[in-house]
């Protein structure tokens, strides 16, 4: 009778376990690929594929002696020293030129990419 009663619960576990997983679909996160400013992950599952960029707002600190890389650099835009004199940004010395990241005024090298120097807050 016991042994009935054994075989019955491990047959009735073996039916129950597939329904059980069945119900709790597996989801995970899978990177993808991961740049200076995003993330782009994929998150698979059964029957579907879901892409989803994750941005990052990483302010980078310029300091005078680093060197200047574009894609860390938030709204990239070479500038015209005239239109913000009254905010401290010179005329560029031959060989380097102004450019913005974020709010920054930033003298850049054009040779090498070394920063100049770094104006905090020149551009509104």
């Amino acid at each position: 009778m016991f042994k009935k009663l054994m075989l019955a619960g491990v047959a009735a576990s073996m039916v129950a376990a597939p329904t059980m997983a069945s119900a709790a679909p597996q989801q995970y996160r899978e990177v993808v690929r991961q740049g200076p400013n995003r993330t782009v992950v994929v998150q698979r599952g059964p029957g579907y594929r879901e892409k989803t960029v994750i941005r990052h707002n990483n302010a980078r600190k310029w300091a005078r002696g680093q060197r200047f890389d574009r894609r860390y650099a938030t709204n990239y835009r070479q500038i015209d020293y005239r239109a913000y004199r009254n905010r401290g940004v010179y005329a560029p010395p031959r060989g380097y030129q102004w450019v913005q990241s974020g709010n920054d005024a930033v003298l850049i090298a054009l040779a090498s990419g070394v920063i100049g120097a770094v104006i905090g807050g020149a551009i509104r």
